[in-house]
């Protein structure tokens, strides 16, 4: 079942057994108050449990291009489709944000960008990465940062 985020009233719902669930939610929040400023677009987001095909997708995207496989347990997913732009989202439980940006017309508008809420620590699997910060009134400050996808998905 999916559930409409409200940027607006935050609440933890479907992210509570994260130890940073405050931060995340936050972070849940400012994605859907992005995408309703920026498209028009309600973000929605479903449990992990009936999203199979979005977590493989995301999954197989990580592991093929950098070899990446979280160890966190993922709790929310988000997938659609703005303009040509294929959109797809995972919140994992230690307060990771994944997000696969996948322009469908134009191979050089594509990667995988990476949040880090408020309070977690760097995921082992993200250490080759260099982040960049960036406040935010709903998720206090977040840190970011991505790859350019190469392959076909």
């Amino acid at each position: 079942m999916s559930t409409v985020v409200d940027y607006k009233n935050v609440s933890t719902d479907g992210v509570a057994s994260s130890p940073v669930a405050n931060a995340l939610a936050g972070l849940r929040a400012n994605e859907a108050r992005y995408f309703m400023n920026k498209y028009k677009h309600e973000f929605t987001v479903v449990p992990a449990a009936e999203s199979r095909d979005t977590l493989e997708y995301v999954n197989r995207i990580l592991k093929e291009e950098r070899g990446i496989v979280f160890a966190a347990k993922p709790l929310e997913t988000s997938r659609f489709q703005v303009e040509n732009i294929d959109w797809a989202f995972v919140f994992y439980e230690d307060g990771l944000g994944v997000n696969v940006m996948y322009t469908v017309d134009d191979p050089k508008k594509r990667a995988v960008g990476f949040k880090l809420s408020e309070g977690m620590e760097v995921p082992a699997e993200l250490g080759k990465f260099k982040f960049a910060r960036q406040k935010s009134k709903l998720a206090g400050t977040i840190r970011g940062s991505f790859f350019v996808i190469k392959g076909e998905y």
